[in-house]
């Protein structure tokens, strides 16, 4: 259920920095945003001095969260959404890696299926099976097929969001035509694709690069491979888990600088061990190892990660200051999948806002104008 809400700070639009701003909502949008103190309204007031209203925040990748692994059918994908606002998500895309096709394809319905209590469903992110088994990270090789008209035409019928794959298989220049002509938002990722061949599939569609740089070639002088590719094609947001494991604080700041802070989407690619204690979980059935900070496989590679979408936008912040941070995880999200409406903050738009304190920490979220998360006093 909505109510009527004020808010008073530091508004970030993202594309203005309002100092001392105040909003109101009602009806599930923003009835107005105006400089200066607010109004004697009969609202209930949501902020504290010093606080700052940013646009809701927006996962590409989340493959589980709090001991729920998204693969595990509607209901564990329900409670995900019931979570995530405590972190500042209103919107995300459950996410499955590399299984049999078939499974893939039922998951994108468990998606659909799914209620959304908290953080909006905003459609599913298939992973693979169309990967390179080169560049597996923590996805199984025996799963990764070539994506054939066929397979292509299975996974369409299902009709997920966002689809990953590695450009360079036989086949999947057609597929990302096929898909993004469908309104898909083809990402490329664990791929081993050269430079020229990573061109290539932006010319085919490819809009999207999953985690840049992991699961993908490192970038070299003589060659600069995938990862450099779509950091120079403004045309490709890039996906960036910035908890400074995947990618070290100095290449983030790379990253940023390279792109001057616009086109990159902070993704958590969290699994089951996000907002849970170190131990043993599960990244679809593959059996992982968090230690509370970082994920590996029984291997000791990289699975996912245990970050949350708060932790990374104040990582970002300390490099690229906190409109950049939050415009990465809110209106460049939004854009990457033309989400009319979110990732801003205006008159008469969804109100999905977080309310963050003085110390970047979640104070209260809303999703649509419904109080999603409010921390206790």
């Amino acid at each position: 259920m909505t109510g009527r809400y004020l808010l008073h700070g530091r508004v970030l639009t993202p594309t203005r920095d309002l100092e001392g701003a105040s909003l109101l909502v009602e009806n599930g949008t923003v009835t107005w945003l105006r400089p200066g103190p607010l109004l004697p309204l009969d609202a209930e007031a949501l902020t504290r001095p010093g606080d700052t209203i940013v646009p809701g925040f927006i996962d590409l990748q989340v493959n589980g969260f709090g001991g729920c692994d998204a693969t595990d059918g509607a209901d564990a994908v329900s409670d995900i959404s019931a979570r995530l606002p405590e972190f500042g998500v209103t919107a995300f895309l459950p996410t499955i890696i590399s299984k049999p096709l078939e499974e893939g394809v039922a998951f994108v319905g468990a998606v659909g299926r799914a209620e959304a209590p908290g953080a909006r469903l905003i459609g599913a992110h298939v992973e693979g099976p169309f990967l390179n088994p080169r560049f597996r990270g923590a996805h199984e090789a025996r799963y990764m097929v070539e994506p054939t008209p066929e397979r292509v035409d299975a996974l369409l019928e299902a009709g997920p969001r966002l689809v990953t794959l590695a450009p360079e298989l036989p086949g999947a220049l057609a597929a990302a035509q096929r898909l993004s002509g469908a309104g898909v938002l083809v990402g490329a990722g664990h791929t081993g694709a050269t430079f020229e061949q990573a061109q290539q599939a932006v010319a085919a569609g490819v809009r999207f690069a999953a985690h840049v740089f992991n699961a993908m070639p490192a970038i070299r002088h003589r060659e600069p491979g995938a990862a450099a590719a779509f950091l120079l094609d403004r045309r490709v947001t890039v996906g960036l888990v910035a908890d400074g494991v995947h990618v070290a604080p100095a290449v983030m700041d790379l990253v940023v600088r390279a792109r001057a802070g616009a086109g990159i989407a902070l993704t958590t690619d969290q699994t089951a061990a996000a907002g849970g204690p170190p131990g043993h979980y599960r990244l679809g059935k593959v059996p992982v190892i968090s230690d509370g900070r970082v994920v590996r496989g029984l291997d000791g590679a990289l699975a996912g990660s245990a970050a949350t979408m708060d932790h990374l936008v104040r990582q970002t912040a300390s490099l690229a200051g906190l409109r950049r941070a939050v415009a990465m995880a809110s209106s460049a999200p939004a854009r990457a999948l033309k989400l009319a409406g979110l990732g801003r903050i205006g008159d008469g738009l969804p109100a999905d806002l977080v309310v963050l304190d003085e110390s970047l920490r979640v104070r209260a979220t809303l999703v649509g104008g419904r109080l999603a998360y409010r921390r206790p006093s």
